[in-house]
């Protein structure tokens, strides 16, 4: 009998334990996303990709945090990703429902409708960082290597062309989207030249990076390991 009495008072424990944790686990109030520094946000990003990538991430209760953020939202981050279906966003950061804004344009390029998101989303409804996320194997970046047309496409690949063209160090030859080489640092330039875009066309979100209120930072995704790297 006491064998089965103590079974039972383990398993509520651990059931108490998962409820608390659940509960724990809902979107921020407004008090404590301007409670959050830039910093703060984006190592809590980083750790939440650590957790993704080792198949730890974090166990919701969805229905919860519905509730929770239907009479709000306080979101930490607002995230510009490529379209590519193999970058879940809120999944790669370990993040739910209210808990970071994302826009997605294929090769995550800037325009104007990016940066007036961007600029709700800091100015506005409060959130402490900016990320511009590319990744691997980029079919946008590769298109415009190889200088792809197709419609409203061909536009929208222009936007990349400065990228490629600002790599050096090969050949014509090497200059194509089968070498991946070259191609990953096209990636790697289109981050860094988008995250310039946004400081150069918008005066808002410079001001606050300058102010200290946000912070602006690329990033790489990887497809084979599900790790996100910083862009210096």
């Amino acid at each position: 009998m006491r064998p089965t009495f103590l079974a039972l008072v383990g398993l509520l424990l651990v059931f108490a334990q998962i409820c608390s944790a659940q509960d724990a686990d809902l979107p921020l109030t407004k008090a404590q996303q301007q409670a959050l520094t830039p910093n703060e946000v984006l190592e809590a990003l980083l750790a939440g990709n650590e957790r993704f990538a080792a198949g730890k991430a974090t166990q919701r209760d969805i229905t919860a945090r519905i509730a929770a953020s239907s009479a709000g939202q306080y979101p930490k981050a607002v995230i510009l990703s490529c379209l590519d279906s193999r970058v879940p966003v809120e999944k790669v950061f370990d993040v739910s429902i209210g808990d970071i804004f994302v826009g997605r344009v294929a090769g995550n390029i800037v325009n104007e409708d990016q940066l007036g998101s961007m600029e709700f989303a800091t100015k506005l409804a409060g959130a402490k960082l900016v990320l511009i996320l590319g990744h691997n194997e980029c079919g946008a970046v590769k298109g415009a290597i190889d200088g792809a047309e197709l419609g409203n496409l061909t536009a929208l690949l222009a936007k990349i062309r400065p990228a490629v063209d600002s790599v050096e160090g090969f050949s014509p030859a090497d200059r194509t989207s089968a070498n991946d080489e070259f191609v990953d640092q096209v990636i790697e330039h289109n981050v860094q030249e988008m995250v310039a875009k946004v400081r150069e066309k918008s005066p808002v979100l410079a001001g606050l990076e300058q102010s200290g209120e946000i912070k602006i930072v690329g990033a790489t995704y990887d497809l084979h390991t599900g790790k996100v790297t910083l862009v210096k």
